[in-house]
């Protein structure tokens, strides 16, 4: 009887990851974001749409524009390939993948023709093609283990995140927390500067002590913030999780301080104020840790808020020397753009994040998983 019962059961498998889909969905929102900014000055150039397809090469050609467009695809076409059905041959993935991302390209270089500020190049078309193309390899190889049913990044995540497009999108506002990080004008885990985007001035005159206290509180409140954060999209309370993406966001501050600043000042961010609020803030974290998840996420929703508060807030720092050496090329300009905008918008974001996690999964706040976390 039991073993008829087995055999008669329906047998359940697991569905493919949705995560690779949607990180790809959301790097193509970037790269649209990116090659379309400032969005100003729309207009018809009165020249045919697709004139620029046999354009002949550029007389003024820079080999770092280039190298920006194929790196800027790479990932692109790792997440395709790795979104698409495991069943498909490799050639087929591949070219389906490529040309996705190629006819994206297409589509944004035609629109810059409508921007003053922007001029569609084919060899920009060819740049962001062929990176895609060389993302798709690896995708290949190493993207389908990692997203697969059984693949790495499947069964981490399965551990250790909620599940469903909830889960999905904690994970892609953490990555955009990342980018954000690569702002190097702002301080370490400083977010929600609305004031550029405005252009209001900073309502508080400069002065040492000032800004020493502003700087020391806010990464106070941003390391609980960012921690909490994370902590309120995981199952369980697991800390190395936490310190990977502090980790990262610090190390990500030290890439852009370290290339867009004055040579030999990778560690500019590290003022006297933010030293002393990573030891305060850290301390904090762990004391959180020890509280009930309800509480956890209404204290990262406060942080959120306090920290986006000081931000606007706090008074120019006059003393930030900025290197501008990169500012020549347009693809730079495009990516401080991009980091700019992400890092004005990040927490309003992750407040909505917040409250939705709070409306939908209260009893995963609670401490008693629902039906479909059990069966994960």
């Amino acid at each position: 009887m039991l073993r008829l019962r087995s055999v008669c059961m329906p047998t359940t498998t697991r569905p493919a990851s949705a995560l690779p889909r949607n990180l790809a969905l959301a790097y193509a929102l970037l790269i649209a974001y990116a090659s379309l900014h400032p969005f100003a000055g729309w207009k018809a150039s009165g020249l045919p749409a697709f004139d620029f397809l046999v354009a002949p090469w550029p007389k003024y050609f820079v080999l770092a524009d280039l190298v920006f467009n194929v790196l800027g695809y790479l990932p692109l076409g790792f997440l395709l390939v790795a979104a698409l059905p495991g069943k498909w041959a490799a050639r087929r993935s591949i070219l389906v993948a490529t040309l996705a991302a190629g006819l994206l390209s297409l589509f944004l270089e035609t629109a810059q023709n409508f921007l003053p500020s922007r001029v569609a190049s084919n060899v920009d078309l060819g740049g962001n093609t062929l990176g895609a193309l060389l993302g798709t390899l690896p995708g290949m190889r190493w993207g389908r283990s990692l997203f697969g049913r059984d693949g790495r990044a499947r069964r981490w995540r399965t551990r250790y995140v909620i599940g469903g497009n909830t889960g999905d999108a904690g994970l892609v506002l953490v990555g955009l927390w990342l980018l954000s990080q690569l702002t190097a004008t702002d301080l370490l885990f400083a977010s929600g500067d609305v004031r550029n985007l405005l252009g209001i001035a900073a309502p508080l005159p400069f002065s040492a002590e000032r800004f020493m206290a502003f700087d020391m509180a806010l990464t106070t409140l941003s390391v609980l913030a960012i921690g909490l954060f994370a902590r309120c999209m995981m199952r369980h309370t697991t800390v190395w999780p936490l310190v990977l993406v502090l980790l990262l966001g610090v190390g990500a501050k030290t890439l852009a301080t370290a290339t867009f600043f004055v040579p030999g000042a990778p560690l500019a961010w590290l003022t006297p104020g933010t030293g002393r609020g990573l030891l305060l803030g850290g301390a904090l974290l762990a004391g959180a840790l020890m509280l009930p998840r309800v509480l956890q996420h209404a204290l990262a929703g406060m942080t959120l808020l306090a920290s986006t508060a000081l931000v606007n807030l706090m008074p120019e720092n006059p003393y930030v020397v900025y290197e501008q050496r990169l500012t020549n090329f347009s693809n730079f300009l495009n990516f401080h753009g991009l980091t700019q905008l992400t890092d004005s918008l990040w927490p309003f974001f992750a407040l909505a994040y917040l409250s939705a996690v709070g409306l939908w999964r209260g009893e995963h706040l609670s401490g008693r998983p629902d039906s479909r976390e059990r069966r994960l």
